[in-house]
């Protein structure tokens, strides 16, 4: 009889440390349970959000590349553009410094232009002076000669030939004479020939 209470108290407590551990089990199954699944839920959003970050960054990364080479499209435009202006600088230069080589030369065109008209300017005032002066005198001086020599002259004669004809008293006599073969003084002597000592 003391073994079967023995039993039935050891049986009871049995029981009682089976509901306190059953208690005590499920609260902390319970407990075990809804960590993980925090636990779970934590790591979901920790992953969308690292998800979000590196979506974004890879878009922040495909922009930042696109600018650079949208940058580098235009820088080698650019460089194109001044190549193109330093080029035409060039081009610009040796025009100019063409156009200043034959501006130089026109203006000595011009002086040498300006020169030959102020000579032509002197040498005109000088005929009209002949003109007026010299030439009557030289008809005078030449109508003397004739009334001299009686020697009419053919001013149209090839050089170094004098040719013209003397009027004498009886007969007209050509005058044909080489300078360039006889000396002046055989010249000479042979016109003072024509002349009338007779006056």
């Amino acid at each position: 009889m003391a073994k079967a209470q023995k039993f039935r108290d050891l049986e009871e407590m049995g029981e009682t440390l089976l509901e306190y551990i059953s208690s005590s089990q499920s609260d902390r199954l319970k407990r075990l349970k809804i960590e993980p699944q925090a636990l779970f839920d934590q790591h979901l959003a920790t992953k969308k959000i690292v998800t979000q970050i590196l979506k974004e960054e890879a878009q922040i990364e495909e922009s930042v590349s696109q600018r650079l080479l949208d940058m580098e499209e235009e820088k080698q435009q650019r460089d194109q553009e001044l190549q193109s202006l330093e080029e035409q600088l060039r081009q610009c230069i040796a025009k100019s410094q063409i156009t200043d080589s034959e501006l130089q030369f026109l203006k000595g065109e011009l002086e040498s232009v300006r020169s030959t008209e102020h000579q032509l300017e002197t040498l005109q005032s000088e005929v009209d002076e002949d003109t007026t002066e010299v030439i009557p005198s030289a008809v005078y001086v030449a109508q003397v000669y004739y009334l001299i020599t009686k020697i009419k002259w053919e001013y149209d004669a090839p050089p170094n030939t004098l040719k013209g004809v003397h009027y004498g008293a009886d007969l007209a006599t050509p005058v044909n004479i080489d300078t360039s073969v006889q000396s002046r003084s055989n010249v000479s002597d042979r016109l003072w020939d024509f002349v009338s000592t007779k006056w």
